[in-house]
């Protein structure tokens, strides 16, 4: 079984165990923060990626976490995958909690996710999924690192982790040219091309539609 899949399916059971089964046990024990880190919780960086709020929240991240999971696997195999998407999250949470109050939760595997969507892009920018309209993972990928750097230079609000977003595509990028076998600069520049293609589209699209 691909190490995308093992990650999927731990994370679907971990979060039905906190869902329907022991939700204090898992809010307390398996849940990040940075004071539960400072307090001895060293294993809740990895537990808390497994756990997601709710339906929406878990499928969402899955679908991610299959396309862009299963482009880096097949390139720099299930250890190397596994590897990187367990640094992206741990890094992500360390680096979210010097932003967030010692106190905030932080669950989900989108931190990880963007890690190796960013390996993606530098890896199989031109691959595309059914999930993705057949879009260019690297456009995907570097579509979203854009919001995300926007949402929080603009202090979006909510409780979506765009800094550990931001924060886990950046750890991602030296994976990426790790697993690239050389062609990081190539890929990274057809990522850069179909952004631009796509910023053409649009904006000749409201030109023609006589969108100001």
């Amino acid at each position: 079984m691909k190490r995308t899949s093992i990650l999927i399916i731990l994370c679907v059971l971990v979060s039905l165990f906190y869902w329907y089964a022991y939700p204090q046990f898992v809010e307390s024990y398996l849940v990040y923060s940075g004071n539960r880190l400072t307090h001895g919780a060293l294993w809740t960086p990895i537990t808390t990626l497994f756990v997601h709020f709710d339906w929406r929240h878990l499928i969402g991240n899955m679908i991610f976490l299959y396309v862009f999971g299963r482009a880096v696997e097949e390139e720099a195999g299930g250890k190397m995958t596994t590897i990187a998407f367990l640094a992206g999250g741990i890094g992500s949470l360390i680096i979210s909690t010097f932003y967030y109050d010692l106190t905030t939760a932080m669950i989900g595997a989108s931190g990880a996710i963007f890690t190796l969507a960013a390996a993606a892009m530098l890896i199989k920018p031109l691959k595309s999924s059914f999930f993705f309209l057949f879009i260019p993972l690297g456009l995907v990928a570097i579509l979203y690192f854009i919001f995300n750097v926007f949402a929080v230079m603009l202090n979006f609000g909510g409780n979506v982790g765009y800094i550990a977003h931001v924060a886990g595509f950046l750890i991602g990028v030296p994976f990426g040219i790790a697993f690239s076998k050389g062609e990081w600069l190539k890929n990274l520049g057809i990522s850069i091309l179909l952004l631009v293609a796509f910023i053409a589209i649009i904006y000749l699209i409201q030109v023609l539609l006589g969108i100001p």
